[in-house]
């Protein structure tokens, strides 16, 4: 009875509980009504893809997404099969209706599907607009999107004759919106042209352009593989946002300002065979003393006559430089280190680039060149005997670690206070330092300071479909992974460690390459940690290749000379990078934005959310545009005055920050809150930093800028004498600024060209003195608004 009882009782409570539940918000329903360019597929073991299956991405969870679309359907098969009836039964009001046929209507020779287009085509794309606004949905009618279909001269050939402009009459006819599918997706095609636009498409990743295609490949120019789907999807919502349609409220949104997900950038992902390549098989040993080159060599080149992976197992496996091909993946399993021999005359002389500018250097260890479908992955270790290559200066070793590399050999300066591995090294070291550097591209007249040429680690260069995964690069000679005109880039939790007086040893060096997604990654460097570049002066204006649209995310990075950096080689530009979520500690710089006069090139749309920082030796944020007149970091009895900066005139080499958004960063310690420095002559433009707690010495200091906005921002300084400083700069509004109590003075402003500064939101009455305003300038400078 009692069991009988507490059962009647939990049901009665459940049966509370449910009447009681507030009723769930019904969402908004998204049709998708077309065919198999559209339409979901069963069987995701292959590669093809219609582009609604990655549209539900690009919206939140306020809304869900009805796939209805069927392969080889048309207007006509898909009334006649009562697919457009069950979507009416299903439609509510408020729900939107994504329309698109044509690919199959025009089928002529199939009565089952044939709609001509002026006629039945038309009017049963009526038919769907009229049902679908009685049940009072938002029908949205879409052009057929595009055939690849290229002309013997890579011009655009017609596709769908008459039939995308039917759907646009019908669309002005029935005042629905239209999304020009056709046009747009070939604006992109055209603007990726023949060979680029073959990844959209499935018979790329089954084989067809492979230099030996196997069955079932074939060239089909229509339906998408993952990567184009999402493209097509994103164009389709990009659309959305375009003409502020109301769903657009649903579209997915980033942390970034004003940004959706729809606008970051969509990276093509690589694609290997399943066969193996076992690098044992090929003579490799893994025991540290046979020189495995040949064995790394032939396996490669083996994997790389169908595509595949070569692995290389657990041991010590020592080698000289290793070239990478097409189609293959590298991959080091668990416990695998790839020692590279220390023996520099292993690594030739080759024509190269050098800090953006061409330049003869010795083989990089690891690299490739005009490259597509690549990876190195795995859990091991990439060892780049660095030590055989790198300059060490006494200041940066304690007693014991100085002795200890003197005894190992090399040669010492003059001074007896630089180490280098060589006479040749410290002949080239002792060329450069007197600004007489040995420049040619003639390996013979560089023999005698090889050992000085030192190479970078991984070097990737005009490679496309590139995947760097979850191994362990270090002790590199020189920038540690370099990719160079590189096309989608994954780089995803690799971890590069170099010792942090390592000179050179970027960890990352992104250089006039477009499209990558950086996430996961750690960083432990002698130099820069995640470093943006884009080639130097004249000749990396001449190249006029910027890196844009990447996407960094999830990185933690230690003791490097700055944790994102942007320069100081940025001839080319940069522009659309979205960084967030990433951890600095015991970096030089936090985010280092450096460049220089001379350099050129145009620096914007860069986008930071979600930074973390601790014990910063210099500053929390800086934007320089005089990079080289001081160290980050001076040395002990070095001047910390900022230098004095005269303007010059204005030309090619002059260059260009603007359009930076900075939000949600903290940093725990640091010699400047924020440093922004411009040029006379052009000033630092246009950036905001919102939501910021910075606890340093200094708080703001900006010189030569304009548009600069801070809102939300904690200086919580040591020296509060000032806590800001601004000097000949304009339009500068510091909203929500908090700071210590008792501050001596919270503003100085100098310069006579410094105008409309606001100070808003701000309790000035805990400084001692809030404003003070160099000579020359007058009261109306400032306007304080009290908070």
């Amino acid at each position: 009875m009692k069991s009988t009882f507490v059962t009647i009782l939990a049901g009665l409570a459940a049966f509370l509980t449910m009447a009681w539940r507030p009723a769930e918000t019904s969402k908004t329903q998204i049709f998708l009504v077309g065919d198999s360019t559209m339409a979901d597929k069963p069987d995701l073991t292959k590669p093809e893809r219609g582009w609604g299956m990655a549209f539900g991405q690009y919206f939140d969870g306020g809304v869900v997404i009805r796939n209805t679309a069927v392969n080889g359907r048309s207007t006509k098969s898909f009334l006649r099969e009562g697919r457009w009836a069950k979507v009416l039964e299903a439609m509510k009001p408020g729900d939107w209706v994504f329309i698109q046929f044509g690919h199959n209507d025009s089928k002529a020779e199939d009565s089952t599907r044939s709609a001509p287009a002026q006629t039945l085509y038309r009017q049963l794309l009526t038919k769907f607009v009229q049902e679908a606004k009685a049940k009072g949905a938002n029908p949205v009618l879409l052009t057929p999107v595009g055939r690849r279909y290229f002309d013997d001269n890579g011009k655009r050939k017609d596709d769908h004759g008459e039939y995308p402009g039917v759907v646009r009459e019908v669309a002005k006819a029935q005042k629905v919106p239209l999304i020009d599918l056709h046009e747009k997706s070939w604006a992109m095609y055209s603007a990726m042209g023949e060979v680029g636009t073959r990844p959209l498409f499935w018979s790329y990743q089954n084989g067809y352009y492979q230099p030996n295609p196997v069955a079932p490949a074939k060239n089909d120019n229509t339906h998408f593989s993952e990567y184009g789907a999402t493209r097509v999807a994103q164009l389709v919502a990009q659309d959305v946002a375009a003409q502020k349609l109301a769903l657009a409220s649903h579209l997915s949104r980033t942390v970034f300002e004003g940004k959706l997900t729809a606008d970051l950038p969509v990276v093509l992902q690589t694609a290997f065979k399943k066969d193996t390549f076992n690098l044992t098989k090929y003579g490799a040993v893994a025991d540290g003393q046979t020189l495995n080159t040949e064995a790394f060599r032939k396996a490669i080149e083996a994997c790389a006559v169908t595509g595949g992976t070569v692995l290389v197992p657990r041991g010590l496996w020592l080698t000289g430089p290793i070239s990478l091909k097409s189609n293959v993946n590298l991959h080091l399993a668990d416990g695998a280190l790839v020692q590279f021999t220390a023996d520099r005359s292993q690594y030739p002389l080759i024509k190269t680039t050098w800090e953006g500018e061409e330049a003869i250097r010795s083989q990089a260890p690891l690299s490739g060149t005009d490259l597509t479908n690549i990876a190195i992955t795995g859990h091991g270790t990439f060892d780049g005997a660095g030590d055989a290559w790198r300059p060490v200066k006494k200041s940066k070793l304690n007693e014991t670690q100085w002795r200890n590399l003197v005894e190992s050999g090399g040669v010492l300066n003059d001074k007896k206070d630089y180490w280098y591995p060589s006479a040749a090294s410290m002949k080239g070291n002792m060329l450069a330092a007197a600004g007489t550097p040995r420049k040619s591209l003639n390996p013979d007249d560089l023999a005698d300071i090889r050992d000085f040429l030192r190479p970078n680690m991984l070097s990737l260069t005009r490679c496309k479909q590139v995947l760097l995964e979850s191994f362990v690069i270090q002790n590199s000679p020189a920038w540690t992974i370099h990719p160079l005109l590189c096309e989608d880039i994954t780089l995803r939790n690799v971890t590069a460690r170099n010792p942090w007086y390592g000179q050179n040893t970027d960890a990352l060096d992104l250089e006039s390459c477009r499209n990558g997604l950086v996430e996961g990654c750690t960083f432990d460097v002698g130099d820069d940690g995640l470093c943006i570049k884009s080639g130097r002066d004249e000749e990396g204006r001449k190249r006029g290749v910027p890196t844009e649209n990447f996407i960094i995310r999830n990185c933690r990075v230690y003791h490097a000379h700055g944790g994102f950096v942007i320069g100081s080689e940025m001839s080319g530009g940069v522009r659309n990078l979205y960084v967030s979520n990433c951890t600095f500690m015991g970096t030089d710089v936090g985010l280092r934005f450096k460049t220089a006069r001379g350099r050129g090139g145009v620096v914007e749309n860069i986008f930071v959310d979600g930074i973390d920082m601790t014990d910063i030796a210099g500053e929390a944020v800086l934007f320089d545009m005089y990079y080289a007149a001081k160290d980050p970091v001076p040395m002990a009895g070095e001047s910390t005055a900022p230098p004095v900066i005269a303007a010059q005139p204005l030309n090619e080499g002059t260059p260009q920050f603007k359009g930076f958004r900075i939000s949600n960063i903290t940093c725990k310690g640091a010699t400047t809150g924020i440093l922004v420095r411009g040029l006379p002559e052009m000033s630092i433009k246009d950036i905001s930093i919102e939501n910021a707690v910075l606890a340093s010495k200094k708080g703001l200091v900006c010189q030569e800028a304009e548009n600069i906005r801070l809102k939300n921002v904690a200086l919580l300084t040591i020296d509060t004498t000032p806590v800001m400083e601004v000097q000949n700069s304009r339009n500068i509004v510091l909203d929500g600024i908090h700071y210590p109590t008792g501050a001596d003075l919270l503003l100085r402003v100098t310069g006579d060209r410094s105008k409309d500064i606001k100070l808003t939101n701000t309790n000035t009455k805990n400084a001692k003195k809030d404003v003070q305003l160099g000579d020359k300038l007058g009261r109306k400078t400032v306007n304080v608004a009290a908070r």
